[in-house]
């Protein structure tokens, strides 16, 4: 007689080892780019904004203020006016993640901001949950 733990032990031999690999859904793309002069070029910036699902300007806004740097958009690319390490830039776009999309109930991506009132809430597709942010966009 095969008991519980022998048939467990099977069955995860059997799967193929992507199954088993523990990556998450909602990955947040590093940045990548160069210097060039005194200004920090990101190449990879429309991916990013893409993968976060949020309005191109918006991310911009907060990515400059953050940083306290003029930029702009240059075809897919960001042109920062200053040299910027691309960690600090990481940073910035991951507190961005923690304020503006990951869900604080569920920790889901699956978020929108609906501004209702003059408020602007996250509100969660998966969970439901709504949540006010600070405004700061």
């Amino acid at each position: 007689m095969i008991d519980y733990e022998d048939m467990l032990d099977g069955c995860l031999k059997k799967l193929p080892d992507t199954a088993l690999s523990k990556s998450e859904r909602f990955e947040i793309p590093n940045v990548k780019g160069h210097f060039e002069g005194n200004k920090t070029i990101i190449s990879n910036f429309s991916q990013i904004v893409s993968t976060l699902n949020r309005e191109q300007d918006q991310l911009l806004k907060y990515i400059l203020r953050e940083l306290a740097t003029p930029g702009e958009i240059r075809g897919n690319n960001l042109v920062i006016g200053s040299k910027v390490p691309a960690s600090r830039i990481n940073e910035k776009i991951r507190k961005y993640c923690i304020e503006f999309v990951v869900c604080s109930d569920c920790s889901k991506p699956d978020t929108k901001l609906v501004k209702e009132n003059n408020i602007l809430f996250k509100r969660c597709m998966a969970c439901g949950a709504k949540h006010a942010v600070k405004s700061r966009i």
